[in-house]
């Protein structure tokens, strides 16, 4: 119960401070996954945060840091295109930039691990420019500390 309602009262600051900012944010058991779609997060081709992407990761590092028995997981994605090192080095790049971010708002940097997932975990077809799209994106799984 105890762990469940913790998690509960995140998700629901989370939903609330990311409402209509293009983040989904999907509970999976005791998991809490962000998903930040690289068109609004990176340019193609860059591990560079957009600009306009960092108020997104405020409020994230807002509810993270208020909600500090959780650990951080940031795994960055790619879609197929281009060469397979390429895309890992990229994914990691993105993870990375995530992280230190999230660092520079406090985040403890004991509490996140960060991850290049690459090409290796498509969520839609990489045959269409639509499932690309998808497919580039930065994840944030908050794991409750148990």
């Amino acid at each position: 119960g105890g762990v469940g309602y913790y998690m509960d009262k995140q998700e629901d600051k989370l939903r609330a401070q990311l409402q209509s900012t293009g983040v989904s944010v999907t509970r999976n058991g005791d998991n809490i996954i962000l998903n930040m779609p690289g068109n609004v997060t990176f340019a193609t081709g860059s591990s560079n945060i957009s600009a306009d992407f960092y108020r997104v990761l405020d409020s994230v590092a807002l509810v993270i840091n208020e909600f500090e028995k959780t650990y951080v997981d940031v795994i960055g994605h790619t879609d197929s295109t281009g060469s397979l090192q390429l895309n890992q080095t990229l994914s990691e790049d993105r993870a990375s930039s995530v992280a230190r971010y999230l660092e520079s708002q406090k985040v403890l940097p004991q509490r996140i691990i960060t991850k290049g997932a690459g090409p290796a975990q498509p969520i839609a077809s990489n045959d269409k420019p639509a499932g690309r799209a998808m497919n580039r994106r930065v994840e944030i799984i908050l794991t409750p500390i148990t």
